[in-house]
């Protein structure tokens, strides 16, 4: 799938996801909600085993179009611009945020320039997140006197703790790679002219593991925050004596007792 607003490619078991809206620095509009998921259902194939999303032109996601929600106001007024945001947010989270949360696989932001606004929020849902050392940060949502959306209030409190998360909403100033890192808002950062190269060579060794057991793995850590104790115990243990029956599992052991490095299928 290319040669639209969101291109979806791969190289080997990696997809990639990759915004195409250089121009507008790959801000959202509801043409791309609908063809990013697409882009993501598409990577349910099984013989993608990890996935990678990122932007085009030097820019992540500068996040929603602005410009748009003028235009909306202008010709549709405050009314309409209330319906057009309400149908543009739920669009986000139904075709974009949730979907990735339930990709049974990891997937990678990978950041360049600016990730702002939902696109910041769109990072946040990812699995990890890597960045080049240019990369740029920034809640954005109270400069245009907005609240936030895309999960973010969800996410972020969970990544950097509640006052760091309000402190960037509140400042609405822009932080770079290495405070970000810092944060734990990253999980690594590359010089810019490696991090594509660096992205990819990291997914290829996740698109190697287990990947039953790493999507597994991801929802029990997104359903851990509404469980007791006792609740995701129990999770656990159906989780971890289910897997038995993957051939990736067995295989592991196998590996193990014969003192070998395991060969895993995603299986």
């Amino acid at each position: 799938m290319a040669g639209g607003l969101v291109d979806l490619s791969n190289q080997g078991a990696v997809g990639i996801i990759t915004l195409n809206r250089p121009e507008a620095r790959n801000a959202l509009n509801p043409e791309m909600f609908q063809e990013l998921g697409s882009a993501i259902q598409g990577c349910r194939d099984p013989d993608m085993r990890a996935v990678i999303i990122t932007g085009s032109g030097g820019s992540f996601c500068a996040g929603a179009d602005v410009k748009d929600f003028v235009n909306q106001l202008e010709n549709s007024g405050p009314e309409g611009l209330h319906q057009h945001l309400k149908h543009l947010a739920d669009a986000f989270h139904r075709h974009v945020i949730i979907p990735i949360r339930q990709l049974d696989k990891p997937v990678i932001a990978s950041i360049d320039g600016v990730a702002a606004g939902g696109g910041l929020s769109l990072a946040l849902a990812c699995d990890l997140r890597v960045a080049s050392d240019s990369a740029r940060f920034l809640m954005a949502y109270g400069n245009i006197g907005a609240t936030a959306d895309g999960g973010s209030t969800y996410l972020l409190p969970r990544l950097i703790g509640t006052a760091r998360a309000m402190e960037l909403y509140l400042s609405d100033q822009p932080i770079g790679a290495q405070r970000a890192l810092v944060l734990g808002l990253l999980n690594q950062v590359f010089p810019t002219a490696e991090l594509e190269r660096s992205t990819l060579e990291f997914a290829a060794r996740l698109a190697q593991g287990p990947t039953v057991a790493y999507g597994r793995v991801k929802a029990l850590f997104d359903s851990s925050w509404d469980a007791s104790l006792a609740g995701q115990l129990d999770a656990e243990t159906e989780y971890i004596s289910n897997i038995t029956m993957t051939d990736d599992f067995q295989e592991g052991i196998k590996a193990f007792a014969e003192k070998r490095s395991p060969r895993f299928q995603g299986r």
